[in-house]
């Protein structure tokens, strides 16, 4: 069974830099059928796709925030990072990481985890 669960820092400083951490056991990162993805969800916004970072290493970003966001590997550990830059209340929200398959639709989520930016 694929489990995904993320972790990081739940209170994040205004023009800080947040970083969170999707560790994914049941299945290898490195499978090529499967684009691990961040989405996040707040009141004001509703579900929004960050991007993804796919079996073979390739990633892919939403536009709005390409020039923010970054979503790296560790193979070795099988986890998945995404890092945004230059946070602002507006990026207050729940972070989901969850497994897309080639049809894009989602089958396994993490329960996501709370970041609120505040100083």
């Amino acid at each position: 069974q694929v489990q995904l669960q993320e972790s990081g820092p739940g209170l994040v400083k205004p023009s800080q830099t947040l970083s969170l951490t999707c560790t994914i056991s049941g299945e290898s990162i490195t499978a090529v059928n499967y684009f691990w993805t961040w989405i996040r969800q707040s009141p004001k916004k509703g579900l929004e796709w960050i991007g993804y970072i796919g079996g073979g290493g390739i990633t892919l970003y939403n536009p709005s925030l390409e020039s923010r966001a970054s979503i790296s590997r560790d193979t070795a550990k099988n986890q998945i990072t995404l890092q945004q830059t230059s946070v602002t209340p507006e990026d207050t929200a729940v972070y989901f990481c969850a497994r897309a398959g080639l049809n894009g639709q989602y089958d396994y989520w993490g329960q996501g985890t709370q970041v609120t930016v505040s100083s």
